[in-house]
């Protein structure tokens, strides 16, 4: 039971702080800028994967717990529980933004300022790069594990800070989902359950092909007639 609260208040906070930054800035004439907003959901995500990674393993993501089931590294029987969790604690989130600022029309929901082409190629694309970081730092070594809150919450940041503007840079099913349905504005959501998903699940392919063992090739050039690394 503490994995799936862990599910929730993680999710929850990421919500909360990030889609609330959003509605702050909108509040308050852009008194955060989009560069703070950024910088909340990068923040937020290392925070909560510092503060709750050993409970739960720190998804606070559908499409990551579909991807880390699909690597082998996440029991199938979880999926469900999980999922259910992470939107709750979304959804939660967005409810509570609701009560606090009843007059904002789309609590943080993410629209495509272009073509829903163009987010869906966005969306996929920043999911699979943030899958690939998490796969690399959350199964390497222990030196990378210590990192990987400030690895992934930088990665975050980063993809938010250029692609904000265009596609909202949600790369998680439950960040576009609470607000979506809380304010009712439900055009488009079908994008950014599926394109990260996507994303997600194509990284772990990517990350077994670079992770598969090599075989031992003798080498035909003496050492010292080799280029340098």
């Amino acid at each position: 039971m503490q994995r799936y609260v862990s599910e929730v208040l993680g999710t929850f906070a990421i919500v909360f702080c990030g889609t609330g930054a959003i509605i702050i800035n909108q509040e308050t004439q852009g008194a955060i800028t989009h560069v703070g907003v950024a910088m909340t959901f990068g923040l937020i995500v290392s925070a909560m994967i510092y503060a709750l990674g050993s409970v739960s393993g720190a998804h606070f993501n559908p499409a990551v717990t579909i991807a880390f089931t699909v690597a082998g590294k996440f029991p199938a029987r979880q999926i469900l529980p999980y999922i259910v969790s992470q939107l709750l604690g979304a959804v939660l989130a967005s409810a509570a933004l609701r009560y606090l600022f009843p007059a904002n029309e789309l609590l943080g929901a993410t629209l495509p300022a272009g073509t829903g082409a163009q987010s869906f190629i966005l969306e996929f694309i920043l999911t699979y790069f943030l899958m690939l970081v998490i796969l690399n730092v959350a199964c390497g070594s222990k030196e990378q594990g210590m990192f990987a809150g400030l690895a992934i919450g930088a990665v975050v940041l980063l993809e938010a800070m250029f692609a904000g503007p265009i596609c909202g840079a949600s790369m998680n099913p439950a960040r576009s989902f609470s607000p979506a349905v809380v304010s009712g504005h439900l055009e488009h959501l079908w994008l950014y359950l599926v394109a990260p998903t996507i994303g997600a699940v194509a990284a772990v392919f990517t990350w077994k092909f670079l992770t598969k063992p090599q075989a031992v090739v003798t080498a035909t050039v003496p050492a010292e007639c080799e280029e340098p690394a």
